[in-house]
């Protein structure tokens, strides 16, 4: 790894030159292989021409490329909101009327439909139709938009082009395993509006209400979308079988186990930390290993899986009542506790997540197999972490956006700290050690959203009014501009070592 020794410390810089670093590792590689008579340039073109999902980048399209990998997740965050309402209508009648007041078809997922779009409140209906009647203005940033003229840059999923090109994509060139906790659910829910009826979604919660927190939630291509029969398929893929999008709920990214046994090892000579001493409460949580969900879901074979990106984001329950070895404060039992309070619990979520990056980032480095192609090939996998959000107090008082992000007053549960959360995660991946892990500083849309929350409290972001459908545009802009090289170069310098091998 000695030759990616250019690789930058500040994500920003990071993102900058990552081009020209593996550039010129390509070109340097290339040289050493010269003697080979089975390796081109041609043949690299070949190899790793992709559907029209993802653009090819040849020569002539290069500078269409470059305009819009300028959309760095800092670039997209100083947009602003512009209201753009999409109908005539003034007042929300019935509950499914939210759909249309989102640009919604409908909605794939049946878990628990109106409270994700907010309309199971008759008392909250007066936020409509203006709460889902806004959109992520890029006109002023380094953005630059796909638009009729040009296949290049960042896509409205409401546009019927740019959803299925969003499908093809996820079926073609692999697909999304998501996790995270019920923020992220939110989000799986949103995008299962934005791809309907081109996906459909199980577990089906109408026939079975008896839901579990912890099942698997998926996202599979409709047999009887007309997109069928314009796709290409990874040797394989099974349209019942293999999923395009899975969520699964995993609060901490780290076991229990994994968690109190870490805690042991780095604080086992702490006076604060003694014999006596539990880390967690009884508060209720769902999580498992990435020695599970990594190895088992992520990097599952055809037909089980073909997951191209890892998406993840934690934060909002790593709270002292979670991890009640950390409180300072006085129990309902009235005993007093002295544990090092919010700041000590922040410096272990370092300590866990530099634990969780260096599993991914081995067993993403140690696979030999990689995500199937519909073009043959085959490309390294790839992680992204979306920066976490805090909630908005008094929430359902507000009823537009704020321009600017305003302070809280009282800091409720962690909410004043998930901005070190942030920074800690978005520090780590900054270093050169995770060159497949990326971090997504993509909150400032939504922390100006106070008005977009569910109906029954102040953390969850609704369905439909912008925030979620901004992070699924995003993340597909990011994995087509910023990972699309790393993936292909990686594929590449795989197969030039097998051939090395053989010879």
């Amino acid at each position: 790894m000695a030759l990616f020794s250019c690789a930058p410390r500040a994500l920003y810089t990071k993102i900058l030159v990552l081009g020209s670093c593996l550039t010129l590792a390509l070109l340097l590689y290339t040289v050493s292989l010269s003697s080979s008579p089975s390796f081109s340039f041609s043949s690299l073109r070949s190899s790793f021409s992709s559907s029209s999902s993802w653009p090819s980048w040849t020569s002539s399209q290069s500078k269409h490329a470059v305009s819009a990998a300028s959309c760095t997740p800092l670039a997209y965050s100083s947009g602003k909101w512009m209201y753009s309402p999409r109908t005539n209508q003034t007042a929300l009648v019935h509950p499914e009327d939210a759909l249309s007041f989102a640009g919604f078809a409908g909605c794939a997922s049946s878990r628990e439909f109106y409270w994700h779009l907010a309309s199971d409140n008759q008392g909250q209906w007066d936020r409509f139709p203006v709460v889902d009647s806004w959109k992520w203005d890029l006109s002023d940033t380094s953005c630059s938009i796909a638009d009729d003229s040009s296949e290049y840059g960042f896509r409205d999923l409401e546009r019927e082009k740019h959803k299925r090109q969003f499908v093809q994509d996820l079926v073609e060139n692999g697909g999304w395993l998501v996790l995270g906790d019920s923020i992220t659910e939110g989000h799986f829910f949103s995008i299962s509006c934005l791809l309907y009826p081109h996906v459909v979604a199980t577990p089906d919660y109408v026939k079975n209400p008896y839901f579990n927190r912890a099942w698997p939630q998926n996202l599979y291509l409709n047999p009887d979308s007309p997109l069928v029969s314009q796709l290409s398929f990874p040797e394989g893929f099974n349209t019942t079988e293999t999923p395009l999008i899975t969520f699964r709920r995993i609060d901490l990214l780290l076991s229990l186990e994994e968690l109190v046994e870490l805690h042991k090892q780095k604080h086992s000579k702490d006076d604060n930390f003694g014999s006596n001493f539990t880390l967690f409460s009884n508060e209720a949580v769902w999580t498992m290993s990435p020695s599970q969900y990594v190895s088992d879901i992520l990097l599952s074979p055809l037909p089980k899986g073909n997951y191209a990106n890892l998406i993840v984001s934690t934060a909002g329950h790593w709270t002292t009542t979670m991890f009640s070895g950390y409180a300072n404060d006085t129990d309902k039992a009235d005993v007093e506790h002295h544990g090092e309070g919010i700041d000590g619990l922040i410096d272990f979520f370092g300590e866990a997540m530099e634990f969780w990056a260096n599993q991914v980032q081995d067993t993403i480095m140690n696979d030999q197999t990689g995500v199937v192609l519909a073009s043959g090939g085959r490309a390294r996998r790839q992680a992204m972490v979306r920066a976490y959000l805090p909630g908005h107090e008094d929430c359902h008082d507000h009823r537009k956006p704020w321009a600017e992000i305003e302070p809280m007053k009282w800091n409720w549960y962690n909410w004043g700290s998930i901005w070190k959360y942030n920074e800690i995660f978005e520090t780590l991946l900054s270093k050169p050690d995770y060159p497949d892990i990326h971090y997504l500083s993509i909150d400032r849309p939504a922390r100006l959203r106070p008005d977009a929350h569910a109906t029954g409290d102040c953390l969850h972001i609704m369905a439909g009014a912008g925030v979620l459908e901004g992070w699924t545009e995003y993340i597909w802009h990011y994995a087509t501009y910023f990972t699309r090289e790393r993936r292909v170069y990686s594929d590449l310098m795989r197969r030039q070592k097998s051939r090395i091998n053989r010879s």
